[in-house]
C-alpha cells in the first residue's frame, strides 16, 4: 500500500491546535500500534488486514512526523507524544488496550508504562509488543546521521539531507531482504511531507531524552506488571542482537521472539513472523 492510499483511509483529529493524522478500524479489543524514527504508522500496513480482523485497532502519525502537523515552534518530547497518545485514547474512549511499538514509540510505550505504575488513571495497558528500538540507552548505536542531527550540526545536516542519503542509511540497517526502492520512496515521502525534513534535529532529541530519563524508562519496562514481548531483528546494527542480549540481562522471564536475518524494522522485512508472534501474544493476553 503507498501512503497516499494509506493517508486516504485515515482521519485527523486536532490537538493543540495542530491537525493529527489517525488510523482506526476493525472490532473488538483495542491494539494500538506507535511507530518509529523517522517515518509513520505506515510502517505497519502489512499488518494491518490481519490485526483489522481480530482486533480494533487504533494508530496515528506522531507530531512532527508522516501525515500529521510539524510545526517548528514545538517543544517536541517523548513525554509530548505519551499526551497525544493519550489524546487519541480519550477521542476513541478507549479504556484498556495492548500497545505494540516500534523504535521511537518503544520510549512513548515506556511512558505510557511509567505513567501506569505510577498510579495514572489514563486508558490501562493490558500488553505490550515490542519492536527493535533503544530500550536501554546503553546499548543503543545510534547510525552516524543520527548522532550528527543530533548535534549542533543537526540544522545544517538536515537542510542538505538527501533521497541518496537517506537511502543509503536505510539500506545499512535492513536484513537479509533488500528494501525494496518503493519502500524507499514511501519512507522519503513520509519523512518530507509538511517539510517535515526541517523538524528532524528537534525530533531527534530523543536520543537525549532517553539518557537523562533512563532510570524511569527502564525501571518501568523492567518492572512492569502486565505481559511484555520483545520481537527483535537480530542484525540490526542499530538495536539489534546486542539489545537482546541486555534484555536478557536486565528482564525477569524474558519473552523474546529472535528473528535471524532481520534487520531494523521487523514489520516490514518478515511480516509473516511478526504477524504470528504479535497475535500469539495478544490472545495469550486476552
Amino acid at each position: 500500500m503507498t501512503p497516499d492510499a494509506w493517508r486516504a483511509k485515515g482521519d485527523v483529529f486536532d490537538w493543540r491546535g495542530e491537525r493529527i493524522f489517525f488510523r482506526s478500524a476493525g472490532r473488538g479489543e483495542p491494539v494500538v500500534l506507535i511507530h518509529g524514527f523517522p517515518t509513520a504508522s505506515w510502517d505497519w500496513a502489512p499488518l494491518w488486514p490481519a490485526l483489522v480482523e481480530h482486533y480494533r485497532v487504533l494508530v496515528l502519525d506522531l507530531i512532527g512526523f508522516g501525515f500529521s502537523a510539524k510545526p517548528r515552534d514545538f517543544a517536541y518530547s517523548i513525554f509530548a507524544q505519551a499526551d497525544l497518545v493519550g489524546a487519541l485514547l480519550a477521542r476513541e474512549q478507549v479504556t484498556r488496550y495492548h500497545l505494540v511499538a516500534h523504535d521511537y514509540g518503544l520510549t512513548v510505550a515506556q511512558e505510557l508504562l511509567a505513567r501506569q505504575r505510577d498510579g495514572a488513571a489514563a486508558p490501562r495497558i493490558t500488553s505490550v509488543c515490542l519492536l527493535n528500538g533503544g530500550m536501554f540507552p546503553e546499548a543503543h548505536r545510534p547510525l552516524v546521521t543520527q548522532k550528527l542531527l543530533a548535534s549542533p550540526l543537526g540544522p545544517l545536516v538536515a537542510r542538505f539531507s538527501s533521497y541518496r542519503m537517506f537511502a543509503r542509511a536505510m539500506r545499512g540497517i535492513w536484513g537479509r531482504h533488500p528494501v525494496s526502492d518503493a519502500e524507499l520512496g514511501a519512507m522519503w515521502q513520509l519523512v518530507t511531507t509538511h517539510d517535515g525534513l526541517r523538524v528532524m534535529p528537534e525530533l531527534i532529541g530523543y536520543l537525549a531524552e532517553r539518557r537523562r530519563h533512563r532510570e524511569r524508562w527502564v525501571g518501568a519496562l523492567v518492572g512492569a506488571t502486565v505481559p511484555v514481548r520483545f520481537i527483535a531483528g537480530l542484525v540490526d546494527p542499530i538495536s539489534g542482537a546486542h539489545m537482546v542480549a541486555r534484555y536478557r540481562e536486565l528482564v525477569s522471564n524474558p519473552d523474546v521472539v529472535e528473528l535471524a536475518g532481520v534487520g531494523h524494522y521487523p514489520q516490514l522485512e518478515a511480516p509473516g513472523d511478526v504477524e504470528r508472534a504479535l497475535l500469539e501474544q495478544l490472545a495469550r493476553a486476552a
